[in-house]
């Protein structure tokens, strides 16, 4: 065996021992609100503004307590910092059904990673906007009750938001006078999210069909 290979054998067992030890000074373990996140350098560092990337950082001025296992402990709710972890991992926000995202927000600016920040509020905004539309589709029925010598008149006068959907002959006759008239039932709609002076005034107009039928 040459000199030159009995070096490199010798060599051999330290080299690897010193990557084996290169490797995990890159592994981070985190206790957050009492559990644990194991994860490296390179994602925490995604963000190098963040807090979590100076927390680690070897030039840290941030002070941190450690647990007995020498991970850092932060003091926040763990179900919300999943999503903030694996967004650092991967780029993408998934969030389970039960995390609202103003919770995730909250957390985002807490750890100042601010593209994820911005992903959210976007998110927010457009969550909004949806809901908004589903409610302006959302409708409203009543049913009014009158006579038949009231329907022209009760047609005539409803507010353009209600639309006429159905007329309903109940079946039933009443003696007024020398007259027997036939009672209606007039079903109505309108569409949610309306400006409120409409619909008060709508509301209004319906109230006093329904007053004028019942005295009929």
């Amino acid at each position: 065996m040459s000199i030159i290979e009995s070096v490199a054998k010798e060599k051999g067992p330290r080299v690897q021992l010193n990557k084996s030890l290169s490797n995990t000074a890159q592994w981070v373990k985190l206790n957050v609100g009492g559990t644990c996140f194991l994860t490296t350098k390179t994602t925490l560092c995604r963000d190098p503004n963040s807090f979590l990337c100076r927390l680690c950082s070897e030039e840290s001025d941030l002070i941190s307590d450690m647990d007995e296992t020498g991970a850092y402990m932060i003091d926040r709710d763990p179900s919300y910092f999943s999503p903030i972890l694996n967004y650092l991992r991967h780029g993408k926000l998934v969030l389970n059904k039960n995390l609202a995202e103003e919770g995730v927000l909250e957390e985002a600016e807490f750890y100042n990673i601010t593209e994820l920040i911005n992903l959210v509020k976007e998110r927010i905004l457009q969550r909004d906007k949806k809901l908004c539309s589903e409610q302006v589709k959302k409708h409203t029925y009543r049913v009014l009750q009158c006579h038949e010598d009231e329907l022209t008149w009760m047609i005539s006068t409803m507010s353009d938001e209600w639309k006429f959907e159905q007329l309903v002959n109940i079946g039933s006759k009443y003696n007024y006078g020398n007259y027997d008239q036939a009672e209606f039932l007039c079903v109505v709609s309108r569409e949610e999210g309306i400006a409120d002076s409409p619909k008060t005034e709508s509301t209004d107009k319906a109230k006093e069909l329904q007053q004028r039928a019942s005295r009929m």
